[in-house]
């Protein structure tokens, strides 16, 4: 294998250009060639490629975002499209590719090799946390990190006017963010699928914390929870207990957004290496994870599947420490 290809696509995440430079510089030092695909499956199919060297990636380890770019791309979820991105990979000359991203990613990648028979490896970059096959996703620490400080932030507020916070945090299909950010605020209640907090249960949480002398209280809500997000609960909460006074804040991309975190940096140059070296020895199909404090590879089809029954040692904490 000579030449590899790499892109990042989907939601960006902090860490991603830590993973880009760690399959750049893994390609070069083995003495293959890189060529950087900007816009993510689009750029696949557009044909938007670009030579990367070793210096092309200096000084982006620290960066947020991601310097490839990303984009939807409804042209590659058909045959055509990705028969298209083939053609384009095979003009160029390349051997192999890098995915960076989440589940969508992951997916088309999948699709891609079972029809085209392309390498394929991927990382799992994506601040939702939700992919099998690895204990942590890229990004994920570093969301983490931003939601807690910005929680703290609000709570002296609700501690100084005795006001319930609802604080969305995104998390479509899962509640890793909500929960774990819960559990590091001292949140009162954590609405997510996992939990099965309903609204009841909910006012009767908050009734309690308020008989026990609690002064305020933050409620995290997961951007994907059954009832709604932050504003459709809280509308409900009052519906039920008007007598709280009542506050939102939804944190929203901020959450993608500001320079990675020490674990996502050493994270994504971990498996930035390990990723390059399985295309580069032969393997496919396959998604390079964290698991156990190693790197493991986990095959598509697996690390796709939503790993939300990983979460119920976080819901049960996050029960009893909020009393």
């Amino acid at each position: 294998m000579k030449k590899i290809a790499v892109l990042t696509s989907g939601g960006d995440a902090p860490g991603m250009n830590a993973a880009i430079r760690a399959v750049v510089r893994t390609a070069v030092y083995h003495e293959a060639e890189v060529v950087g695909v900007f816009q993510g499956y689009q750029g696949l199919v557009d044909g938007d490629f670009k030579r990367l060297h070793v210096r092309s990636v200096a000084k982006i380890l620290g960066r947020g975002g991601t310097i490839l770019k990303s984009a939807r791309c409804e042209a590659f979820r058909t045959e055509a499209g990705r028969a298209q991105a083939h053609a384009n990979l095979l003009r160029h000359e390349v051997d192999g590719l890098v995915v960076i991203g989440g589940n969508g990613t992951l997916t088309g990648a999948l699709h891609f090799n079972r029809e085209t028979g392309f390498p394929v490896v991927g990382l799992p970059g994506t601040i939702d946390n939700d992919l099998a096959g690895t204990d942590y996703t890229i990004g994920f620490d570093t969301a983490t990190n931003t939601v807690v400080e910005a929680v703290d932030k609000i709570r002296d507020t609700a501690d100084s006017h005795n006001r319930l916070f609802f604080v969305e945090v995104m998390g479509r299909d899962s509640g890793f963010i909500a929960l774990q950010t819960g559990i590091a605020t001292g949140a009162v209640a954590v609405m997510t699928p996992e939990t099965g907090i309903t609204i009841e249960n909910l006012v009767e949480i908050l009734d309690k914390g308020q008989a026990s002398n609690k002064t305020s209280s933050i409620v995290m809500v997961a951007e994907g929870h059954p009832e709604g997000g932050a504003f459709e609960i809280a509308k409900k909460v009052h519906a039920i207990s008007s007598h709280y006074e009542i506050r939102i804040t939804v944190l929203g991309h901020l959450q993608r957004g500001g320079d990675p975190s020490c674990f996502d940096r050493v994270l994504a140059s971990r498996l930035g290496v390990a990723a390059t070296e399985a295309l580069l020895d032969g393997k496919t199909n396959v998604m390079a994870g964290f698991v156990n404090d190693a790197v493991a590879f986990a095959p598509f089809e697996t690390a796709i599947n939503n790993k939300t029954q990983s979460l119920q040692d976080e819901v049960r904490i996050a029960q009893i420490l909020s009393i």
